[in-house]
């Protein structure tokens, strides 16, 4: 995907806003590049998940929709291991074919690493995030 700087920045602002809990939110794209970042609530908060409400889920994606993008990633934190994939990551992702899942990792100094990756059939790829 591609991302402005701008954009990115937005996701790793909200990581390290939310820390120590997970945060979470979409990131709308049109012709594989991102148009616009949506932060929603972590409803668990917790440093172990995510969770989001569904109405909003739901509204969110109509308004992705109706201003003619998709959702091209759905984005969280990590705040207690690595920013890769948990088991529980890759579960939520079956309900999500072909969405790049965008994580922050947020150490305890406040410092970040982001990496993307797809999650298809339980399988993990690194893809990567082309800064525009």
């Amino acid at each position: 995907m591609k991302i402005d700087r701008v954009l990115l920045d937005d996701i790793v602002a909200h990581a390290v806003r939310d820390a120590p809990n997970e945060c979470c939110g979409m990131v709308a794209v049109r012709d594989g590049a991102a148009t616009a970042v949506h932060a929603t609530e972590n409803v668990a908060a917790s440093p172990f998940r995510f969770e989001v409400d569904s109405s909003e889920l739901i509204r969110l994606w109509n308004d992705i929709e109706s201003a003619g993008a998709d959702v091209g990633a759905i984005y969280h934190s990590h705040t207690r291991s690595d920013p890769y994939p948990s088991q529980t990551d890759v579960n939520f992702a079956s309900n999500w074919p072909g969405v790049e899942w965008i994580i922050v990792g947020v150490d305890k100094q406040g410092q970040t690493e982001v990496h993307s990756y797809l999650v298809d059939d339980g399988q993990i790829s690194e893809v990567e995030l082309e800064l525009t």
